[in-house]
């Protein structure tokens, strides 16, 4: 199995425009530079590499205590003149959705990610910072807020194959059969939608904290960006509960059919029950062996009691088939 670099990409600009790759080791010489920045991808990182980014940039030690750690929680952290952010990344793979997770260090001169997991690439992220000079100018803020708009924006091809995934099982819930299978996939479902909704949240409430503090690193000009990330995860985890409670409201309904169909099964057993009730009343008579018993001494009692139960059982199907009942 090929194993993929720890270090993916060391990059410095200036001014909005790319200087260039360095080195590990020329990462303290370039942020004594003016008016530059670094950004450092890394890809689960031994602690010896991690070690290193602290010393190169200055990170809290706590910070990147949580790095070496990871299946931490989504949050935003302030150390000093430094953020730590967590965020959680989902991606579908062969139809399944594969959770990982992204530290980011984030200073008035530098970025670092942190991938771990099933995590794609910021390749894509950094191509568009490097295409829009005059923003990454601005300095790391801007890089922040890209890989965040991307984060958030591969949450919404899972949220649609949710959709499609609810629109097929929407025939099978609305049958008065129980499927046992159908009540699994939903709950399944249900499952998922809460795990990507926890996922999406916390970076609404991060986006939202850049938005109002930190000016230091996030100038204003930037800040209507953060929004725009802030509304794309209130419209996905809004989504995201409306698909919950129609699941809910669909089971509910499910249920309510079932229940249904049960009484509808009830009412048929009374109603040949009704039915089954006269003969059994009729010719438990016969069991009573007296010999005083009026039908022994008239011949033509037994057709008589006979067709009176014919007769009445007749009417009473004919009566309960009128009502519904069977």
């Amino acid at each position: 199995m090929q194993h993929k670099p720890m270090v993916v990409n060391v990059s410095a600009y200036e001014g909005g425009k790319r200087l260039g790759d360095i080195t590990v080791d020329e990462i303290s010489e370039v942020l004594a530079r003016p008016q530059t920045f670094v950004w450092v991808g890394l890809y689960e990182p031994d602690e010896a590499l991690l070690s290193k980014m602290q010393e190169e940039f200055g990170l809290h030690e706590l910070a990147v205590e949580d790095a070496r750690n990871a299946h931490q929680r989504p949050k935003i952290e302030t150390y000093g003149g430094s953020l730590f952010i967590v965020l959680k990344t989902a991606n579908m793979k062969e139809r399944q959705v594969v959770y990982g997770e992204t530290h980011l260090f984030v200073g008035p001169n530098f970025l670092v990610s942190v991938r771990n997991g099933e995590s794609a690439g910021y390749s894509v992220v950094r191509e568009r910072c490097e295409e829009t000079a005059g923003l990454l100018s601005k300095g790391p803020g801007f890089a922040l807020y890209a890989i965040l708009d991307f984060v958030t924006d591969n949450y919404q091809p899972i949220i649609e194959q949710f959709e499609d995934d609810f629109d097929k099982l929407e025939e099978g819930i609305f049958k008065s059969d129980f499927d046992r299978l159908v009540i699994g996939r939903i709950y399944e479902l249900k499952r998922q939608l809460l795990e990507l909704r926890n996922a999406a949240l916390p970076v609404g409430d991060i986006a939202s904290e850049l938005m109002r503090f930190h000016d230091e690193l996030i100038p204003k000009e930037l800040r209507a960006y953060f929004r725009d990330v802030k509304d794309h995860v209130a419209r996905l985890v809004g989504v995201a509960d409306n698909m919950r409670e129609m699941l809910n409201s669909a089971m509910q309904v499910n249920l309510a059919l079932v229940g249904v169909s049960q009484n509808e099964v009830v009412k048929r057993l009374a109603g040949w029950g009704a039915i089954l009730a006269v003969p059994t009343v009729v010719f438990s008579l016969y069991g009573m062996n007296f010999k005083t018993m009026p039908e022994l001494s008239w011949q033509y009692g037994y057709p008589t009691a006979v067709g009176f139960t014919v007769v009445v059982c007749v009417l009473l199907y004919r009566r309960l088939q009128k009502t519904g009942w069977i």
